[in-house]
């Protein structure tokens, strides 16, 4: 009788373990799954940083450059107005 028990006991034990085992897979899978995640995300940040990087220094350039045609333009106004 009491060998029964331990023997009921260990099963369900054996199961619990199984259980546990299995638990530990599917978290494990999950992880993996973010941790690529992951990787795919850091590397479009990456790609997007590098576009906004290229786009501000175009922006600027023309800045500059309509700053430059400005100021030409200024000083040929006012050398317009003196002659």
């Amino acid at each position: 009788m009491r060998n029964e028990e331990l023997e009921r006991e260990l099963k369900k034990s054996r199961e619990r373990e199984e259980q546990t085992r299995v638990e530990l897979q599917k978290v494990l899978e999950r992880l993996r799954l973010a941790e690529e995640a992951e990787e795919m995300l850091c590397s479009q940040l990456g790609e997007l940083e590098a576009e906004a990087v290229s786009q501000a220094r175009d922006y600027h350039a023309q800045i500059v450059s309509l700053m430059s045609q400005l100021s030409k333009a200024n000083q040929n106004h006012k050398t317009a107005i003196t002659v």
